[in-house]
Order: C-alpha cells, then structure tokens, then sequence
C-alpha cells in the first residue's frame, strides 16, 4: 500500500468532529450543571487538579509505551534527519510560536482581548511550542511511508530532550510574557506527565515483550489499549469546556482567533523544515516525519501543564485545546501536500 491509497482508521480521520461533538457536550453540561461542578475543579493537590491529571495520564501512558529507547543506539544512521529534527523543534519552534503569539494576542486581538489575559493565551500557545509530538507522529510517518525506525529514533531522542529542556525553556519563555511562573508546579506536572508514564511505559514494554513477544505486544496489547487513551481525551476535553463554557458563549469568537496563529505556526514550521531537508538531500522517508514531529503537538502534555500552571478556566488551557481541535485537519492537509511533493 502506498502513502496515496493510505488512510487513517475512521475514528482519526474524524478526530477534529468529535473533538468537536465533545466541546459541545463539555459547554452544554457547564450550562446545565453551572456551580455544582466546582468540586471537580478544586480537587487539587499541588495545584495540579486531580480528575483531570488521572485523565491526561491515561492518554500518555500508552503513548510512552510505543518508545524503544534501545533505538537510540541506530542514531549514527542519517544523522542530518536527526539533526534537523532536533534544531527546528528545540531551537526554532518554540521562539516561533512565542512571535506569533505575542503579535496575535497582544497587538491583532487587542480589541478582542482584555490585555490583562493576552499573556495567558500566549502561555498556552508556547505550551504547545514547546511540546513536539511523541506519538500521532507514528501516524503522520505512516501515511506518507516515513521510515518507522527512524521515526522511532526521532521521537525517542525528543521525549529525552523534553525531560531536561522542556522546564528551562517554559520558564523562560513565560518568563518574557510577564506570566508569574510557580516553578515547583511546573517541575511537578514535568515529573507527573512525562517522567513518571515514560519510566512506567519503559517497565510495561520490557516486561510486556519479554512474557509475551514483541509481535503480541504490538498486535494485541497496544491496540487493546488504544482506546483507552482515545476515551480519556475525549472526557477531558468535555471536562474542560464544562467549565470554559460561560467563557466561549460569551466570546464565540475566540476559539476562532485562537486558531489562526496555530495554524500559521504549523505550516509555517513544516514548510521550514521540509526545504531545509530537501536543501540537506534528505531522503523522503527521513524529511517527511522529521517535518511532521516539528509541525504537530504533544497537546496533551500542553493541556496537563496549562491546567495544572493556570487552571482549568483559564485562557492558556483554552488555547492548547483548540490545539487539538485544528491539529488533525491541517496535518491531513500536510500529509496529502508531503505526497505530492514526492512524486
């Protein structure tokens, strides 16, 4: 099968439709419910509310489960795919999106937004800056017959990367925002989201291979918990518009505007990093995923440390789930732009 006949399963290719259905739902039970559903969101043990990081863990464990850091050992082959997968999401990215951000949010929106909440919705947008996909990367790659080694590679590289880079780079990019930035809830959901799913995904996936095989653990044991993953995103976003509702029917507009720098993000740092890789010879199956890791997100890293920094209400947490809502449709279009290219 070829990138031009592949296709996402169904439940994917409609992810931006249920995620949207689910935002419906999320602001039609904050309507309904109004004050009742507080106790939910002052369920918090160091500022990271409960409900919510069971949730997001749900979703990443089984993510981290997909790393072989052993990959790392095949890094010496095509080291310019790697090269350039590191500069742009760890030296270019994040900067970008702060830009784009801070001219949407503080200067084109400013008779939109009240300035006291611009650099909030800035804080999410750099969130997700600085969070790289680690796991819908797989898919991306898949479609346009990436190479999956590589690609694994790529992605285990980055989620070291994110446990020494990902709180330094925050604090300072927040930092020139003017956003107070609690670090010890910061290291906290770092330790929570990251850290503490990687190590049990590591455990689970040597385990898991070593009882079983390595092709059972991939047909059968990743694929059962699939859903998991899915159905905990989904309860999460109608949680947290459940409690963003009165804001959203009060300003419709905004998850518009919060759309637009997030989509120029994206093609912005595809469209770098796909010429950069051409310009370095890369082959099709290197520079398609190294694009496509730079472009799309690990929202929900983004959404955890958005929550737990700013809370569940908050403009930042807004914009890294509308991250979610606008991700899937546009990497479809840079996948089918990926392939076209190529032939």
């Amino acid at each position: 099968m070829t990138a031009k006949n592949k296709q996402l399963p169904i439940f994917e290719r409609y992810l931006s439709l249920w995620v949207a259905l689910c935002i419906a739902a999320g602001i039609g039970i904050g309507q309904l419910a109004g004050d009742s559903m507080q106790f939910l969101a002052d369920a918090e043990i160091y500022n990271v509310n409960i409900p919510i990081a069971i949730l997001i863990w749900l979703m990443i464990y089984p993510m981290m489960l997909q790393i072989d850091f052993s990959s790392i050992k095949d890094v010496g082959r095509a080291p310019k795919g790697l090269i350039l997968t590191v500069t742009v999401n760890w030296l270019i990215k994040p900067f970008t999106m702060a830009f784009f951000a801070w001219i949407f949010f503080e200067h084109l929106y400013s008779a939109w937004i009240e300035p006291d909440q611009a650099g909030e919705y800035i804080a999410g947008a750099i969130l997700l800056g600085v969070a790289p996909c680690t796991a819908m990367v797989f898919v991306w790659s898949y479609l346009t017959d990436g190479d999956p080694n590589y690609t694994l590679v790529q992605v285990s590289i980055n989620d070291l990367i994110i446990l020494v880079a990902f709180v330094p780079l925050v604090g300072f990019l927040l930092g020139i925002t003017d956003v107070e930035i609690p670090y010890n809830t910061l290291v906290a959901s770092v330790l929570i989201f990251v850290v503490i799913p990687l190590v049990a995904g590591v455990i689970t996936n040597k385990l898991m291979i070593k009882k079983h095989g390595e092709e059972w653990f991939k047909s059968v044991f990743l694929p059962r918990l699939k859903p998991v993953s899915i159905l905990a995103l989904l309860v999460t976003l109608i949680l947290l518009f459940a409690f963003q509702g009165t804001n959203i029917l009060d300003n419709p507009l905004i998850i518009l505007l919060i759309a637009v720098p997030l989509i120029i993000q994206s093609y912005f740092i595809f469209f770098l990093t796909w010429f950069a890789g051409q310009k370095l010879k890369l082959s099709h199956a290197v520079c398609a995923p190294a694009s496509m890791i730079g472009t799309s997100n690990f929202f929900e890293l983004a959404v955890a440390v958005a929550i737990a920094l700013f809370g569940l209400q908050s403009p930042a947490a807004l914009v890294t789930v509308v991250g979610v809502l606008v991700e899937v449709p546009v990497m479809l279009s840079l996948v089918a732009l990926a392939n076209r290219w190529r032939y």
